[in-house]
C-alpha cells in the first residue's frame, strides 16, 4: 500500500514526463484498479507487455524523482512547516506545496 501512495505521488509530480501511453497503462492500474488481464485485453496486447510497460513507467518515475528529487524536498519541507508557528507563513508554505 505505501508503494502504491508512493507511486502516486511521483506520478502527480511527473506524470507530465511520461508519454500518453503510459499516463494511460499508469491510470488504468493505480486509480483504477484494472488487473493485467483487463489492460492486456483493453489495449489488445499480452499480459507481459501490460506488465513491461508498467514496469518501465515505474522506472522513469524512479528515475526522474533521484534527479529532481521534488519528492524529497517536498516531503522535508512538509516536516519543517509543520513545526511552524506562525500560521499565516505556514499558509502561504503549505501553498507552494
Amino acid at each position: 500500500m505505501e508503494d502504491i501512495v508512493y507511486y502516486n505521488d511521483l506520478y502527480d509530480l511527473y506524470g507530465e514526463l511520461l508519454t500518453d501511453k503510459q499516463r494511460e497503462y499508469f491510470k488504468d492500474y493505480y486509480f483504477d484498479n484494472l488487473s493485467y488481464s483487463e489492460m492486456a485485453s483493453k489495449y489488445e496486447v499480452s499480459r507481459n507487455a501490460v506488465f513491461k510497460q508498467l514496469h518501465i513507467v515505474l522506472e522513469k518515475l524512479n528515475e526522474y524523482e533521484k534527479k529532481l528529487q521534488l519528492y524529497k524536498k517536498r516531503e522535508k519541507l512538509s516536516n519543517i512547516i509543520v513545526k511552524i508557528e506562525d500560521e499565516k507563513i505556514k499558509k502561504m508554505l503549505e501553498n507552494l506545496i
